[in-house]
């Protein structure tokens, strides 16, 4: 959990550095378009979810040998993604940035920091491979070194680059590609150390047609199921944007703290993925269970600490994170939504790392797909509000994730396990390192 923690930080340090300049459309830009490379790459996410997931469930069912060739699977698709991207970089950018809405000065600061962060496409969704396999295995504690890694070297050359040499926005940018870089050169001597002694998949095995047919499957649904959940962070960013600078920059800066918290029981939806994709694989259906109602019972207490500590600390960490003295009181005026923010998407976090684990792909689809629809339904029933009705119709997403999928969980679960199998290997599981 705690390394899935430091995912957000790359955006959320390039985002304190800027905003201790001081300038609200250099905020606005880092910030927009942080949000929009956080939702490009989520795009990917399937690359950490369907490798965790396939991992799992291959140390479940005893195959050991499609352990290792699922990471390089992973690897090659992360590659030739990542350079697509690249290759793209410019329609993209004025595309993205331009369906954004912001203001002129907003947007050339957007487009700075997007020209050279794309770069660093290949190297992000390469660590999504490695952070899935590593996790899979249950190997957190790995999976925590690599993540800590990228971001302590992200820290000290965001800080070095914006505040004492003064590159601004480039130099957060080309922090993150650094980061990026460095964290998967780690990542990829873990897995060589880990790999020692064990034979290197065959070309044969890599490229086996029914595996490579039932991961694409997996990861298309996944893709679009993403799809689905970044439109809702897209639009609620955009009408940000679209209210303004100050809404702009003070959404986002509130958007950290969602983002934290988010992936903060997203560590938990993590756990849920390796345990549920492995006891999936070694058909052990009432350890399924188990990991169900651990994953969400821990989830409710972690999220009431997070909602308490925003509660408590949120006036001083919006204080921390800009300078600005407008944007702080308008931050504070909207913190309480955020505050109940944890609380309200344990359901959809620890659900979604339970189909997912399980590689229920299809429905989970169908149900975000829905989900999408009840949000936009909720901001049109609630525009009257404004801002405040726009971030009640997010929260109202989470209600609408977690609770489409809590009610689809049994049936899936009797499809998944048509007849209960003996024994349970749930304790030995829950001490994996």
């Amino acid at each position: 959990m705690v390394a899935n923690l430091t995912t957000p930080l790359l955006g959320v340090v390039a985002t304190t550095a800027i905003g201790r300049l001081g300038d609200a459309t250099m905020l606005g830009g880092v910030a927009m378009t942080s949000v929009i490379f956080d939702c490009l790459f989520w795009l990917f996410g399937f690359l950490r979810m369907s490798t965790l997931a396939f991992t799992a469930q291959a140390l479940g069912a005893g195959d050991t040998r499609e352990v290792p060739a699922h990471l390089v699977r992973g690897l090659i698709v992360a590659a030739l993604i990542g350079l697509a991207l690249i290759a793209l970089q410019a329609p993209m950018a004025a595309a993205l940035i331009g369906a954004m809405g912001g203001s002129d000065g907003v947007s050339a600061a957007a487009k700075a920091y997007f020209s050279i962060r794309i770069w660093s496409a290949p190297l992000v969704l390469a660590n999504f491979a490695v952070l899935g396999w590593l996790v899979g295995q249950a190997r957190a504690k790995l999976a925590l070194g690599v993540q800590v890694a990228i971001n302590l070297i992200n820290i000290a050359t965001t800080i070095a680059l914006v505040l004492w040499f003064e590159f601004g926005i480039a130099g957060a940018a080309i922090a993150a590609v650094i980061a990026e870089g460095s964290g998967l050169v780690v990542g990829l001597a873990v897995a060589i150390w880990l790999f020692r002694g064990v034979p290197r998949p065959s070309r044969a095995a890599l490229f086996d047609s029914d595996k490579l047919k039932r991961m694409f499957a997996v990861n298309r649904d996944i893709m679009i199921r993403t799809a689905a959940m970044i439109a809702v962070f897209l639009f609620f960013t955009a009408q940000g944007a679209r209210d303004g600078d100050v809404v702009l920059a003070t959404n986002s800066v509130l958007n950290n703290f969602l983002m934290v918290s988010a992936f903060f029981l997203d560590g938990l939806a993590n756990a849920a993925e390796q345990l549920c994709g492995r006891t999936l694989g070694a058909r052990d259906r009432a350890g399924f269970v188990a990991a169900t109602r651990l994953v969400i019972l821990w989830g409710f207490g972690f999220a009431l600490v997070v909602s308490a500590t925003y509660a408590l600390a949120g006036p001083m960490l919006i204080d921390v994170m800009t300078s600005n003295e407008e944007l702080r009181r308008a931050a504070r005026d909207y913190l309480w939504l955020v505050t109940l923010a944890p609380v309200l998407g344990v359901f959809a976090f620890a659900f979604d790392g339970i189909f997912i684990g399980a590689t229920w792909a299809r429905e989970m689809r169908n149900l975000m797909l829905l989900s999408l629809v009840l949000f936009f339904a909720s901001w049109l029933a609630l525009r009257p509000l404004g801002n405040t009705g726009l971030w009640i119709a997010l929260l109202l997403h989470y209600v609408w994730r977690g609770g489409l999928q809590a009610l689809r969980y049994p049936a899936m679960l009797r499809t998944s396990f048509p007849a209960a199998t003996a024994g349970s290997t749930f304790l030995k599981l829950t001490a994996p390192d």
